[in-house]
């Protein structure tokens, strides 16, 4: 006796509706969105270190300088006025260069010409990484086909009264010395970030400043301790050390930071 036997039941694939995909769409959706921040964060301390990490090497060679000179290297050489802008102009950051590996570009310079002279017109549009803070905005774009600096030296501070004459370690035509910084090489800056200026070159005399804002809170076209970090900016002192001075620091403590003989010692950078 044949039975017959009845064909197997195939079970039809269930697809997805309309709805269940908009959900999963969506929950995907809130997932990314709190999962950016997250990323952009982890990022963004990266960046921080890593421009940390830039001003401890120019704070490493900023020493041996010294060590070489018995002074750090003059803030700006001939400062250019309207009556005579044949001066030459030229940063500490360009007198760094031998000590930052960057002997290449220093054989490439004729100092005895200004920093904006054709003779340095190719050395100068060289964009060094140490001088370029990986946060910046502006990025490695080089300004008037010089390249840029993110860092400034600290010329004194307007917070609390004229900075005249000019009470930080980085001037006009002087060297300043660390027996020069009375207040005490932990307690005084030297270098902090300019990132943004729009004028910031390593090889042009003018990135060194006198604070007279919070630190942020500049506007675009003045020289200040500013960053692209959230909350702050690095700096260095005299001692070579290296910290992030927040926004929310008291100004005459900021004040104090940019001054070599200012008679404050209880200046601290985390």
């Amino acid at each position: 006796m044949y039975y017959l036997q009845h064909p197997k039941k195939v079970r039809a694939k269930r697809a997805f509706t309309l709805v269940e995909l908009l959900v999963v769409i969506s929950i995907i959706g809130v997932l990314i969105g709190m999962l950016l921040p997250a990323v952009q964060s982890v990022r963004e301390a990266s960046r921080r270190i890593a421009c940390g990490n830039n001003l401890h090497q120019i704070s490493i060679a900023l020493q041996n300088y010294h060590a070489l000179h018995q002074a750090f290297p003059i803030g700006g050489i001939e400062w250019r006025t309207r009556n005579d802008p044949s001066r030459r102009q030229l940063a500490w950051s360009a007198f760094l260069l031998p000590f930052l590996e960057q002997e290449n570009v220093w054989q490439r310079l004729d100092l005895n010409t200004a920093f904006d002279s054709l003779e340095n017109a190719d050395a100068a549009a060289t964009v060094i990484d140490v001088f370029v803070c990986p946060s910046s905005l502006r990025g490695h774009q080089t300004i008037h086909s010089r390249g840029p600096c993110d860092y400034g030296g600290i010329y004194g501070e307007r917070i609390t009264s004229p900075n005249n004459p000019p009470k930080g370690t980085m001037l006009h035509d002087v060297a300043i010395a660390l027996r020069d910084v009375i207040d005490g090489a932990s307690h005084t800056l030297i270098i902090a970030e300019d990132s943004g200026w729009t004028d910031g070159q390593w090889i042009n005399g003018r990135n060194i400043f006198d604070q007279a804002f919070p630190i942020n809170q500049a506007p675009v076209f003045e020289n200040d301790i500013r960053s692209e970090h959230p909350q702050g900016a690095n700096a260095a002192r005299c001692d070579g050390s290296v910290g992030f001075l927040s926004e929310a620091i008291d100004l005459q403590v900021l004040a104090a930071l940019c001054t070599r003989a200012g008679g404050e010692t209880n200046t601290i950078i985390d």
